[in-house]
């Protein structure tokens, strides 16, 4: 199999972090798709970029420093959305990625809706709740110049939660004199929350997954999982999959990971991490790196955790049928060669975790009308919308012989490309 994947962008010696990742990948589809110069620059940059230094009083009555930022990449197909991480890694070219990506992960879904993304510098473990809440609300009113219901919606992500956003949404409305529930999407549902949010990311990966088995003769009753990453999205994606009948025989957290080949209960994994707060240590498995972990025999991959954990070093030991990528960004363009050269098939993120924005995107439109549905019809509408997107990303793969993220790539960027020259350029 030879594969498509070419980019004038490719440079060995070019470091890899997620800002050039992106920029690749774009360029990869902008190549196929024949766009002119001044339209890619228009798309590879991003339309706004803030970078906050604010201030916090801790428990101790010290005063620290902290950075953050809040960056739009593109709003020609409505308003901006992306979610809001704490990590002590968090960068402004990290986030820079996160924000083009997440323009393409709405537009390949084909909901209206630009992409952001924002971040603060700080190990969230090192800090009390009352210091969490302290510098969200700070952090909050630093970024009120950019977000709003109309404008540029937060969410969850990395290390963030419901409660972060019960604070966000409060501040806000506090700036504002009145409540504002559409200013963020993933809040508790007593506040505007849409029943099914919580789980949309993983119920996504759910649903493209079985699509994809179908396309690979994959009997899922048959089939085992590893899973890399047990948080929001591979706890839930775990138990969903072994419900299809699927078997995890591995799992990691950020301590390091467990493997059992005769396979591992989701519902104990569920309860011992809980109790716990590590899957290390969990009873009748063997310990295993989370870079070992992704290298195990199996017929499901899911990479659930951070960017690049698949990348040119260990493409060629990877032993997955399908890889089902529920983090944003875990591989690589120079892995994605290899990957595809090897016949692996990717769903990438921009596709297999869309289901958080697109319910997202139902709770924003739940909170505008004041009206609410229930989890059977979120559900529903999620199944219908992940199925026509997967649907026409295999399509566009099968038409043109390509791997499953430059079609989806062609597709996405083809459309956002599309609303901009529509709009034209002002003034």
């Amino acid at each position: 199999m030879t594969t498509q994947l070419t980019s004038n962008l490719l440079d060995k010696n070019e470091p890899q972090n997620s800002y050039d990742i992106a920029r690749q990948q774009f360029t990869i589809a902008a190549d196929h798709l024949g766009l002119d110069t001044g339209l890619r620059k228009v798309l590879m940059a991003p339309k706004r970029e803030l970078t906050v230094n604010f201030p916090v009083r801790m428990d101790d009555g010290s005063v620290e420093v902290f950075t953050g930022y809040r960056i739009q990449h593109n709003l020609a197909r409505g308003p901006a959305k992306g979610g809001i991480r704490y990590h002590p890694q968090v960068s402004i070219d990290e986030v820079r990625a996160l924000a083009m990506w997440m323009t393409w992960k709405c537009a390949t879904v084909n909901i209206p809706f630009g992409g952001a993304k924002g971040g603060v510098i700080v190990d969230p473990q090192k800090l009390s709740l009352a210091e969490l809440e302290k510098l969200t609300r700070r952090y909050t009113t630093e970024i009120s110049l950019l977000i709003g219901p109309e404008t540029d919606i937060p969410a969850p992500d990395v290390n963030t939660n419901p409660q972060t956003m019960a604070w966000i949404m409060d501040t806000y409305s506090a700036h504002k004199g009145y409540s504002v529930h559409a200013v963020v999407t993933g809040k508790p549902l007593n506040i505007g929350g849409a029943e099914g949010r919580k789980e949309a990311t993983g119920r996504g990966v759910q649903y493209v997954t079985r699509y994809a088995a179908q396309t690979q003769n994959l009997n899922l009753r048959e089939a085992t999982m590893v899973v890399q990453g047990f948080g929001n999205v591979g706890s839930v994606v775990s138990k969903l999959l072994c419900e299809d009948g699927v078997t995890l025989v591995a799992v990691s957290d950020a301590n390091g990971g467990i493997y059992n080949p005769k396979g591992l209960d989701v519902r104990l994994l569920l309860d011992y991490s809980s109790k716990q707060g590590t899957l290390v240590g969990f009873p009748n498995a063997d310990y295993v790196t989370n870079q070992e972990l992704l290298e195990l025999p199996c017929d499901i991959l899911i990479p659930a955790a951070l960017e690049n954990q698949i990348n040119g070093d260990n493409a060629t030991r990877i032993r997955a049928k399908i890889i089902s990528e529920g983090a944003n960004g875990p591989t690589n363009p120079e892995a994605d060669r290899v990957l595809f050269d090897r016949g692996i098939f990717v769903i990438p993120d921009i596709l297999a975790n869309a289901g958080g924005v697109t319910v997202s995107y139902f709770e924003w439109v739940q909170d505008l009308q004041r009206f609410f549905w229930n989890e059977e019809e979120t559900n529903a509408r999620l199944l219908q919308i992940m199925t026509k997107a997967f649907k026409d990303v295999y399509r566009v793969a099968q038409e043109k012989k390509l791997d499953l993220r430059t079609a989806a790539y062609i597709l996405a960027v083809g459309r956002v490309a599309e609303a901009t020259k529509t709009r034209g350029i002002y003034p």
